[in-house]
Formats: C-alpha cells, structure tokens, sequence
C-alpha cells in the first residue's frame, strides 16, 4: 500500500488530505490506519515525527464521522492523552486540519491556563478531548467533564508519560472511560512499565513498529567533546554558535535552573535566546517556540519537557549541554533535527561525571561517537578500534569506507568536498562562566502530575552546523581515537503476553 486511498480512507478525508498536501502515508501510518479501522486495540512503538498523530487520528476521524452521532454538553467521544502542553498542543493542532470542513470538535485541555474557559469550552461538549492527564483530572473533580461517552482511548508518548509519574492518573482515568472501548496506545520505547499498562488496559493488541529503539535519524552526525567541566562546556558552545550565525539550534539542559541560567548568560553576551521549561508559564513557553520557529531567535534552551513537543524542521543543531540519565532521552533530543530529509549535527559535552551516562547512550545506539575534542579519563577510555559518527553507526566517507578527517573528499553528488579548517584545541574559560559554575547536574526532578509540561530530567547544549551552500562550518572535526564498533542494541522487551500480537499486513514492520 502506497497511497492513503489504499489504506480504506474515505473520500471525505482523502479530499482533505489532498487540500492539505499530505499525498503518501508514512511506514507508521501504513501499518496503523487499516488496523485502526478494523477495530483493533493497537500498540505502535514510533519516535516522534514520524507521523503517529494520522496514524491514530485519521481512522479515529473516519470512525467518529461514520457514527454520526454528537456528543452530549459536558462529555465526549474520543480521548487522546499526551505528557506536556506542547505535545498536546501539536496534537490538537494537526486533528482540527484534519476534521476541517466536518462538524466534528478537538477540545484541549492542558496547565497553565485559565481552567475557567476550558470548563466553558467542555460544556458544549466535544467530540475528541486531547489532554494532560493533571489538567484532565482537576476538570473532572469539578463535574466540568466526563468521560462515559468515550469510545476511543489513545496515549500518546506513554513511557514518557510513565517517566514524569503519570502513572496514577492514567490508573484513574481508563477507569472513567467505558471498558468498550478501542485503546490505542503509542511510545517511542517499550519497557517494562508499558508492558505492564498495554497488558491492563488494550484487548488483544496488535504490535506494529518502525523504528527500532535507540536508533537516531541516519542524517544526523553525531559529536562528543570531553571536558572538565561546566565552563569549558560554555566555551565551546558560545564559539560554536558564532562560528554558526545562521543555524536554528536547541540546547538541552537537564534541569529548569540550569537552563534558565544558561539561556540568560547567552543573552547577555549577545546571543538571540530563548528557554522553555515547566517553570514558564504556557503563554511563555508558546511565545519562545513561535519565535523559534520564526527564526527571531537562534538558540533555544530547553529542559526534556520540549523534547518530544518540538517538531520545528529548521533546526540544524542540537546541543546535549547535559547528557541525559535515560539513554533514551538523548534519541529523542538528537530527532529535534534532521527532520523531513534534512541534514543535522549533534554534539554532547560529557564531563568525567557523565561518562556512564555516554557510555549506557552508545550500547543502547549500537555505535561509538565521534570525539571532537578532550579525552575520556583513562580508566574508562574505550578499548581501541573504529569510530562512530553518524547515527546510524556507518562511517561516513565516499563509498569506499573512508574515515572523514579534516581534509577535502568528494561530497556524495560528485562534488569536491570544501576543504574543513583543522580542529582548533579547546579555549580555556571565558570571562563570565562563572554565572555557570554552581549549576552541578542534578538527578531527575520528577514532574508534578497535576501539572504537565513541569520540567524533569533534561539534556545539554551542543553541537554545530552552517548550512550554506552545503558548507558546514562549525562542524567539530571528528578525533580519530581508534574506537571499536558498538555491539548492537539491546532487543526490544516484548509486552505481558497478554494476547499481544505482532501485526503483519506487509508494511514494512521490524520484528
């Protein structure tokens, strides 16, 4: 199947995906959309961006518009949970495209604004509910909402959602929702946990997935530089951004501290920034995005609550200024750029403290990272052979499995490569960093559940790139340090047994 009519799409939602110019499904939207439609409770395991909100949305449209029914002042018809504002806010945004022209209604309900006016918007009652699971509870204590006319239950991003203690909720509101349901549930990974809820809460499953967990997108080069510590982070950050005036980059902090005191130190020496954490309020956190997304910024600086949420095609770095404590975290971060075909880098800063953490990142990734600059301490150094760099593990040269130095080469469209200027030792401290310097990692902070998009584990900035002319100046040249190639990910954990099964309709699913 290659096209949304195969898929059983009706002409209604065909014409709108066409007006829309949404013309070939993606793998997840393949294998999703005819199960959806058959009635199947379904778990899809798919990173961010790769289209999951068609996959669950479009079936689930055709479903509601088949019914032909309303749904009653103060109730709904379909619920679609998801962990942050922003991720919510997407979520609805893409679903109103898709209804447009149809009498359906996408309510959302999320923290940090007015409760009073989501009660008024919930009283006319609506057809699909998209929700943080915190805000939802608090509208449902205040008989503001409920949830008995829901057919269709969709968690989104659900181990993330697992990560930031949502757990309890979601306990209490599948048993607001009718048992006759269709549940659909999405994640970009399957632990245990998950396992555990799919087992609960789904009938007979289907299993379909795409992307393999802790795979990064193939086009995103990947950098590490070893530092001593947080000022020499900053420093190579604040150079790489001036080498890279013209690229949109996203940094991560691990905690909301953290990155407020990093965005305010790039402002003050000069650099368009912006931060996003749970810390902002919504109307903050949407006012720093649009400016993002409209290029009035360059660089923004974000706790791992934006890490699923953004989908901004432009950005053309991503700066793990912290590594993350869950390796999964770090693919996630690395997706923000990279997207829709495009190229990205990535660059992480691993102080001698978080060395375990690069390590547990590399076995789940399968690869070795490219050294930039610094040395690992000895005693944890990796053992020698081959080297890492792109995503997906492969060495980049011109076919011939050439290691690529500083030096020129032939590009992969014939083209002679620019010659890359020789990698500079790392500056010693700048004047100012110690605006920086009491800022030690932290351990995770979990998230308040009653009020989703509060900032929790986060990552580091890094990492740069000048698109011009296909000329990527800034980009750290890549340390040969004779390193092995990783031995693989770990496999995937599979769910409870409860009737889960592996869909197989011949769209391309792994494993």
């Amino acid at each position: 199947m290659s096209t949304f009519k195969d898929l059983g799409l009706s002409q209604q939602i065909l014409a709108t995906l066409s007006a829309n110019g949404f013309e070939k499904p993606t793998p997840i939207q393949m294998q999703a959309i005819p199960l959806v439609l058959k009635g199947h409770d379904l778990i899809g395991l798919a990173q961010t961006g790769t289209g999951k909100t068609a996959a669950f949305g479009l079936p689930m449209i055709e479903k509601l518009l088949a019914d032909d029914r309303r749904a009653d002042p103060r109730n709904i018809r379909a619920l679609v949970l998801a962990p942050t504002r922003e991720l919510v806010n997407q979520i609805a945004t893409n679903l109103k495209l898709f209804v447009k022209k149809s009498p359906l209604k996408i309510g959302v309900v999320v923290g940090g604004v007015s409760i009073n006016k989501q009660t008024e918007q919930l009283a006319r009652g609506v057809d699909i509910l998209v929700a943080t699971p915190g805000r939802l509870l608090d509208l449902v204590a205040r008989k503001a909402v409920t949830l008995t006319q829901g057919r269709y239950l969709v968690l989104d991003e659900a181990d993330q959602m697992l990560d930031l203690g949502f757990i309890h909720d979601l306990r209490k509101i599948s048993k607001l929702v009718p048992k006759n349901r269709q549940t659909l549930l999405f994640s970009a990974t399957m632990p245990k946990q998950i396992a555990e809820l799919a087992g609960e809460y789904l009938t007979d499953p289907l299993k379909v997935e795409v992307t393999p967990p802790g795979k990064a997108a193939d086009k995103v080069e990947q950098y590490v530089h070893f530092v001593p510590g947080k000022d020499l982070k900053t420093t190579i950050l604040k150079k790489s951004l001036t080498d890279n005036p013209d690229g949109l980059s996203l940094v991560f902090s691990r905690t909301k501290h953290g990155a407020e005191k990093l965005m305010k130190h790039l402002d003050h020496v000069g650099f368009k920034a912006a931060s996003i954490h749970g810390n902002k309020s919504q109307g903050q956190r949407e006012r720093a995005l649009k400016a993002f997304r409209d290029g009035e910024i360059r660089v923004l600086v974000a706790t791992d609550v934006a890490a699923r949420g953004i989908d901004i095609p432009g950005v053309t770095h991503v700066y793990n200024y912290d590594l993350p404590e869950v390796p999964d975290a770090y693919v996630h971060r690395i997706g923000r750029t990279a997207r829709n075909g495009r190229d990205g880098i990535a660059i992480a800063f691993c102080a001698p403290d978080e060395i375990r953490l690069l390590r547990d990142i590399e076995k789940l990734m399968g690869i070795e990272i490219a050294v930039a600059s610094g040395q690992a301490p000895a005693d944890q150094a990796r053992p020698s052979k081959g080297r890492g760099g792109r995503g997906n593990g492969q060495q980049r040269g011109n076919g011939g499995g050439q290691h690529r130095g500083n030096g020129g080469g032939q590009r992969r469209d014939g083209a002679q490569r620019p010659q890359r200027p020789a990698r500079e030792p790392a500056p010693s401290g700048f004047a100012g960093d110690e605006l920086l310097r009491d800022d030690r990692p932290q351990k995770s902070e979990r998230r308040d559940h009653r009020a989703a998009g509060h900032g929790h584990h986060d990552g580091r900035p890094e990492g740069n790139r000048n698109h011009e002319n296909r000329k990527h100046h800034g980009r750290p040249g890549p340390k040969h340090d004779g390193r092995r190639q990783g031995d693989g990910q770990p496999g995937n954990r599979r769910g409870r047994g409860q009737g889960m099964r592996r869909a197989d309709n011949g769209g391309g699913s792994q494993g």
